[in-house]
């Protein structure tokens, strides 16, 4: 057993980490209120092991209980695990294909079973992670999302919505991945710019452009902008086309949502297989058909598409644009070959996402008032914000949570997966969308873990989570938390960066520069790994992260045992005599105070880079290399003992209140050097608890 193992048996056999077990702080004699101070942690995906994205919101949150704690604060950091839903099954079916396995082959609920066994598996694994880094959570109080008692609320909430007339089932068009076959929400669609070519097509006295030809055949409608002079004479009436399968009709229909801009500010409509296009039809529905699915839910054109039927998305485009030349309802010579444009896939597995309407699909209205309030979902959420209820670190992440905000959209939270917790209506098989239960989690935990733990903590301190999940999960969370139990579900929400390499690049197991934060832990502890992924790296920047530079905070590591030693080497608590202290060391202790005061101002502000570097620099530079330095005569043959006291004071002092100061940043390095201090320097028998 190592010496970190041997630290973190210490922390958890004191029980320190419930706040229930937390020492009473007296003054005179007179007991302290203590504040409540609760973090929830984001539940870490079940399906793997942690890296080093999750190390940053460990080293962040730790940094935050850890702090609180010495404050006196009662102070609760609750952890858990996601089931984490479809991002779970995606990673299960990659472990299938690998076993030469196909999941629609096998029965629902032997898949499910299996899914299960492979999760609490590696929940179990991953727990035993997060104690490696040093989180100081309360695993009394830990939560599953499947858990009973978790799915009972989350239930409630769905019964409640819908009782409110928030909840319904329609038919409308959703994002569908074809490799997963499932719905996916609009925050969950990755976009990037493609060139593909800009197709000009003959439709009888018009011309229309088009990226995707291969939707033709579910055309009902060209639609025009009502204020464009070239096409007035033509809206409402009914045109001969000619097509590859053969003649055809088709009614020019006005909507404002054509841009006269694009191509020749006339569009086809394919309302099966288009956002825009699903709306312009909801306009219209008494002046066009119904829609027309011509893609299934493989991606391939069935049916409606006559001889391209089978065909994939790219073949099937390639083949109806040379077989449309041939018959010179499109002109190769127009067409735009380089025409750049955003195209969704998913953000999991990276397959183009096809728009397709699905019967039976459950959403939630984001941006209507229930029946039993005032203000519909995204007006809660956006007015906690105003009011200043929930402030954002950093500031500068509001004006996206606004913007996200004013463009929301009814919410699709079916799930076409057998993972998940099941959505309580008959005749479905579909599962919740994973961020609908997580959305809940600040509550749904608090409910649900010890009598009086949603009093007492609710509303939690602080949310803090990658900037990317703002989205996914924050402002899901606060909708939800507002709409259930009328606060909000924290008072701030700190945002922290995704981690790149020293060469600014996102790592990825695939481009070969990830680091297991646990492998690197093993060669320079997990303290340089803390330091690395903190000291330096503001809220909402994303941090670069080398070997070098963990290597360095382990050379900071090793210069702190070091110094600690030689203090401890030559403190003599058997010197009584009245210390005499020089002018230099008024002015190293008067130093010490400023240091102190000016690093729990930054921990207090959410400045934790700062912070660390406060504390490194002045242990390093200030402590070690000139105070220590300049004390050694002192300290060792010093015949004039009240100097050598009033030295050995002022360095113990020092060591004291630095390991105090470091101790959130790099917990075991801290305890481990304050577990040799002579009992009468300190007041705890741990650091974990003493007194900041």
């Amino acid at each position: 057993m190592n010496i970190e193992q041997k630290i973190s048996l210490l922390w958890e056999k004191s029980g320190y980490f419930n706040p229930d077990n937390l020492p009473i702080r007296k003054v005179k004699g007179q007991r302290l209120k203590a504040k409540n101070f609760c973090v929830i942690m984001p539940p870490p995906n079940a399906n793997g092991s942690l890296h080093l994205g999750h190390a940053v919101f460990v080293t962040l949150q730790d940094i935050m209980i850890r702090y609180h704690r010495m404050k006196g604060d009662k102070t609760l950091w609750l952890p858990g695990a996601d089931h984490a839903g479809f991002e779970t099954q995606v990673v299960y079916d990659k472990k299938l294909e690998k076993e030469g396995r196909n999941r629609f082959k096998i029965p629902r609920d032997q898949l499910y079973k299996e899914i299960l066994d492979f999760t609490l598996k590696n929940k179990k694994v991953m727990e035993n992670q997060l104690r490696k880094l040093g989180a100081s959570c309360d695993w009394s109080r830990e939560k599953f999302t499947l858990d009973k008692d978790i799915i009972k609320i989350v239930y409630q909430t769905f019964k409640k919505l819908k009782k409110d007339g928030l909840i319904y089932q329609g038919q409308r068009i959703v994002n569908w991945c074809p490799k997963h076959q499932t719905s996916l929400s609009d925050v969950e669609i990755k976009y990037e710019e493609r060139i593909d070519p800009l197709y000009y097509i003959k439709y009888g006295p018009l011309e229309l452009a088009t990226v995707r030809l291969e939707t033709k055949f579910g055309d009902t409608a060209v639609a025009v902008n009502p204020k464009d002079k070239r096409y007035q004479k033509y809206i409402g009436q009914e045109i001969e086309i000619e097509t590859i399968l053969g003649p055809a009709k088709i009614k020019v229909i006005s909507d404002e949502a054509v841009d006269p801009g694009f191509g020749t500010g006339a569009v086809k409509v394919t309302p099966a297989h288009d956002p825009v296009d699903f709306e312009i039809w909801q306009r219209h529905k008494n002046e066009i058909p119904p829609a027309k699915q011509v893609i299934d839910k493989f991606g391939r054109l069935n049916e409606h598409a006559g001889p391209y039927q089978g065909m994939k998305i790219k073949e099937g485009r390639e083949r109806i644009s040379q077989d449309m030349i041939k018959k010179g309802l499109l002109d190769p010579q127009k067409t735009d070959y380089h025409y750049k444009h955003n195209v969704g896939s998913c953000y999991k597995c990276g397959t183009i996402i096809e728009p397709m309407i699905l019967d039976k699909q459950w959403f939630i209205k984001m941006t209507e008032k229930p029946k039993s309030g005032k203000f519909s979902l995204r007006d809660l959420a956006v007015q906690a914000v105003k009011k200043g209820e929930i402030k954002f670190i950093p500031k500068r992440f509001e004006k996206n949570f606004y913007h996200w905000m004013k463009n929301l959209r009814d919410w699709n939270i079916s799930r076409q997966i057998p993972w998940g917790i099941k959505i309580p209506e008959k005749n479905t098989e579909d599962v919740f969308d994973t961020w609908f239960s997580s959305g809940q989690w600040p509550f749904a935990t608090l409910m649900t873990t010890k009598p009086g733990d949603f009093k007492k903590f609710y509303p939690t301190s602080v949310m803090e989570t990658g900037w990317d999940i703002l989205f996914f999960w924050v402002a899901r969370m606060i909708m939800l938390g507002i709409y259930i139990t009328g606060k909000a579900p924290f008072k701030y929400v700190y945002l922290h960066g995704l981690v790149h390499d020293k060469d600014r690049q996102k790592m990825s197991k695939s481009k070969g520069n990830a680091i297991d934060p646990l492998e690197i832990a093993e060669t320079y502890g997990v303290d340089a790994v803390r330091m690395s992924l903190v000291a330096g790296n503001a809220p909402g920047t994303d941090p670069s992260i080398s070997e070098d530079k963990i290597r360095g905070y382990r050379n900071f590591a090793t210069k702190i045992r070091n110094a600690s030693k030689f203090v401890l080497m030559y403190y003599d608590p058997k010197i009584k005599v009245k210390p005499k202290f020089t002018v230099s060391d008024k002015k190293h202790l008067k130093n010490l105070i400023k240091i102190k005061k000016e690093v729990t101002k930054d921990l207090e502000s959410f400045r934790f880079h700062e912070a660390a570097l406060k504390i490194y620099r002045y242990f390093w530079y200030t402590f070690a290399d000139k105070i220590i330095e300049t004390s050694k005569l002192r300290v060792k043959e010093n015949k004039n003992l009240q100097d050598k006291a009033a030295a050995q004071a002022v360095l113990i002092k020092i060591l004291y209140e630095s390991l105090k100061m470091l101790h959130p940043f790099m917990p075991f390095t801290t305890e481990e050097i304050y577990q040799t201090l002579p009992s009468s320097t300190k007041k705890q028998k741990l650091l974990l608890i003493e007194e900041w």
